[in-house]
């Protein structure tokens, strides 16, 4: 066990400088050539090896569940997972923590880092699983679902390590009492861990938005009983077969890491939630869920991140150029399937000051129309920037957006070169006046843009203070040349919970978020409780015991 904390000491403490200094670092590398010339064949052997089969897992379980998990690429699946009950895994689960609860923080941040290691070296692996049940391109799945989701998991282990050492080591306390014999007494302080943890996942990025609940409770010597979305298996699946050889490798019951399946016929998620030995559950999907345990599960601790309408307020720019190049990508990349996804667009409709001269609100609606149309126009880029749709709902609300009399630009079908099953849509953007709140202030995930005229900089300000207030957000972007504006946009996000970005018009988009430097969601709106990854995100993972002896 102190074998692996020696092994990784050096990583988790250029981790823990990493979240003091908040400057760029990284422990995996993004770039798929790091990996060696025969890690892509290897991965997308290791990955069809998968597929059409039992996954094999020795938890507690009786038989096979055939799983309704799909692919938005139409790539036949048919792996079938262990069918386990929940009192099998709870139980299993409380055996494995007697051990691993006792044992130190560094040894158990030296087994989740050598967990970390091992899934780095599946990077190619995860990401075919992460591409084909998201629909996410491979390069973006590879990615997001490999190396950052690893730095986000790691990020974690170095929170919840700090965390728990935010306490001296046991010493001797002393109260002087003047003519008489001070009070002695010798102090130590314990970790306690919650208990049994629930990671409940999400269908578009499964491991990036699920490791840091997953390491942050396990960092803490809680168990964790992984529930995948029931469309979305397989990326979890192979990080619970990893982690569970690791902790088997290490002299721990692999029963701290489970799976636990389901259908969406037959869903298991709040029966699993409500069982009184759940202490905490980590939760990223939709906001009905979200907010039912928010309200509902009083017994435990609960993360949601949720959903928002992220809005961009165009005020002024040197040159629309560079602020359309960077926004076409970043409103349509993985199909606008992302929760940082910008959906709303404010401009003026006075116009936008440009360079000293003002450019029309018809002119801007237009321009930026046109310049996601250029961007897709080659459907060998548009796949690769798109990816497919993941759902028909996703779909449908193309095609009532579509219906708008103000169709800025049309949504068109692409065939996919690889995958001829998979439904590949480009955006539809849509103007819609203020007034029309009913139509842009609500989350329309998917490629559906929305252009809003206003009357000023400070409506556009107000309209999405107030729909971050009330339907939550993630990510504003504000492009504007006067200083004055950005205080008030400053203002305006931070009193609505929101993280902001300026003028970005380079090769960095909103919708990205840094491990170990930027925060992902606050926990002020109702985007989500939570924020990945914060001091309150690990430190009510576990409790501090205080022991005196005398």
């Amino acid at each position: 066990m102190n074998d692996l904390y020696d092994k990784h000491r050096d990583t988790l403490e250029q981790a823990l400088e990493a979240i003091n200094k908040r400057s760029y670092w990284s422990a995996f590398p993004e770039h798929p050539k790091a990996y060696g010339e025969d890690a892509p064949a290897d991965g997308e052997a290791a990955f069809e090896a998968r597929l059409g089969k039992p996954f094999s897992l020795d938890q507690p379980h009786d038989g096979y569940l055939a799983v309704e998990e799909t692919s938005p690429y139409g790539i036949e699946l048919d792996i079938d997972y262990p069918k386990s009950s929940i009192e099998q895994l709870i139980d299993g689960a409380q055996d494995a923590s007697v051990q691993w609860g006792k044992t130190s923080p560094e040894a158990r941040a030296g087994v989740l880092i050598e967990v970390l290691d091992r899934l780095a070296a599946q990077s190619f692996e995860m990401g075919h699983a992460v591409m084909a049940t998201t629909g996410q391109s491979f390069l973006m799945a590879f990615q997001a679902g490999g190396p950052h989701a690893l730095d986000r998991a790691l990020e974690a282990i170095a929170y919840t390590y700090a965390e728990q050492h935010r306490l001296p080591a046991p010493m001797t306390w002393e109260k002087p009492q003047g003519k008489r014999e001070p009070l002695v007494i010798d102090k130590e302080w314990v970790i306690r861990p919650r208990g049994v943890a629930v990671t409940i996942g999400v269908s578009t990025f499964p491991t990036w938005n699920g490791y840091p609940g997953i390491f942050a409770s396990l960092a803490a010597g809680n168990p964790v009983i992984v529930k995948p979305h029931p469309a979305t298996i397989l990326p979890f699946a192979i990080m619970v077969e990893t982690a569970r050889a690791v902790f088997q490798d290490a002299g721990f019951d692999p029963n701290l890491v489970t799976l636990l399946t389901d259908t969406p016929g037959a869903p298991v998620a709040k029966d699993l939630v409500m069982h009184p030995a759940v202490a905490i559950v980590d939760y990223t999907g939709g906001p009905s869920f979200g907010t039912w345990l928010e309200e509902n599960v009083h017994h435990a601790a609960v993360y949601t991140e949720k959903a928002g309408v992220n809005s961009v307020i165009l005020d002024s720019a040197d040159d629309l150029a560079d602020v359309f190049r960077n926004l076409s990508v970043s409103m349509t990349m993985y199909s606008g399937q992302m929760c940082t996804t910008p959906q709303n667009l404010y401009i003026p409709r006075g116009g936008v000051q440009v360079g000293g001269e003002v450019v029309p609100f018809d002119d801007v609606a237009v321009g930026f129309a046109a310049a996601i149309d250029g961007l897709l126009g080659d459907d060998e880029r548009a796949v690769g920037l798109l990816g497919a749709i993941k759902t028909d709902e996703i779909s449908a609300r193309i095609d009532e957006a579509a219906t708008s009399a103000n169709v800025l630009l049309e949504s068109r079908q692409i065939d996919h070169p690889a995958f001829p099953k998979a439904t590949v849509r480009t955006p539809v953007v849509v103007k819609v006046d203020a007034a029309d709140r009913d139509t842009y202030m609500r989350e329309m995930f998917g490629p559906i843009i929305y252009v809003v005229a206003t009357e000023s900089t400070d409506e556009s300000l107000q309209l999405a203070a107030q729909s971050a207030r009330e339907k939550g957000a993630i990510t504003w972007l504000v492009y504007t040349t006067d200083d004055a504006v950005t205080d008030s946009a400053i203002d305006a996000a931070v009193e609505g919970g929101v993280s902001v970005a300026f003028n970005l018009t380079g090769g960095l988009y909103v919708n990205q978020s840094a491990a170990f430097s930027d925060f992902h969601v606050t926990g002020h709106n109702p985007a989500g409780n939570a924020s990945l990854t914060d001091p309150a995100f690990v430190a009510g993972r576990f409790k501090v015991i205080g022991v005196r002896k005398q």
